[in-house]
């Protein structure tokens, strides 16, 4: 039912519909021989687990809800990896570790490694492979999923037409429109000051000066 080989959680996957659309990003954590724990944004793990009863067979699979608080803490040391802030960092659950950075700073961080997150970069509009979640969340040698036909077709015989990416510019806000040469190639879709994520047309030169509502932005990566 997702996108990455279980075999090796803890990794990242996906839910997907059957034409590639997240549904819900998730973190696969095998606690036993039977037992995987799926994490998912605030708010999906009910559309989570409505998803996995609707195809669920015959097989004597419980799928039951549970409620976590995770902390991500930076450096070496025990816990689910976390690649999303350009550093090396792992997230862990129900401790009683205080957090030391913001929001904002974890923000800030999220942004500077081109990393989406949901209901910013990741919804049901965006492809995996635009949002580089395919690195990340997708196997391709793991038997049949939804979604897999066209991420398959996509990987290996195709292109997209835009994808994820750091820009320099002074400001911006989500949903400003990149223009460039008098068309609008994308869009912002995270911001901080100096710093956004934008979805932008593949075709857009590296070195482009790009216009956001006026302001001058450059692809940072």
């Amino acid at each position: 039912m997702v996108s990455n080989d279980v075999t090796a959680a803890p990794c990242q996957a996906l839910l997907l519909t059957a034409k590639a659309r997240v549904i819900a990003p998730l973190v696969v954590v095998r606690r036993g021989p039977e037992d995987f724990l799926l994490l998912t944004e605030p708010g999906l793990g009910e559309v989570v687990r409505a998803n996995l009863l609707r195809s669920r067979f015959a097989a004597k699979v419980e799928i039951e809800p549970e409620e976590h608080r995770s902390v991500i803490v930076f450096g070496e040391g025990q816990g689910i990896p976390n690649g999303d802030y350009g550093e090396p960092a792992f997230e862990v659950l129900d401790d009683s570790i205080e957090p030391t950075l913001s929001d904002e700073e974890l923000e800030r961080l999220r942004i500077e490694a081109g990393s989406a997150a949901w209901g910013k970069e990741i919804d049901d509009r965006v492809l995996p492979a635009e949002a580089g979640l395919t690195e990340r969340a997708v196997s391709f040698t793991k038997g049949c999923y939804p979604g897999q036909e066209p991420i398959a077709r996509l990987q290996h015989r195709g292109k997209v037409n835009r994808r994820l990416r750091v820009l320099q510019v002074d400001s911006a806000s989500s949903g400003e429109e990149i223009t460039y040469d008098g068309k609008t190639v994308g869009r912002v879709t995270s911001a901080i000051p100096g710093r956004a994520l934008a979805y932008v047309r593949t075709e857009v030169p590296e070195d482009a000066e790009l216009d956001v509502s006026g302001r001058t932005a450059r692809l940072a990566g």
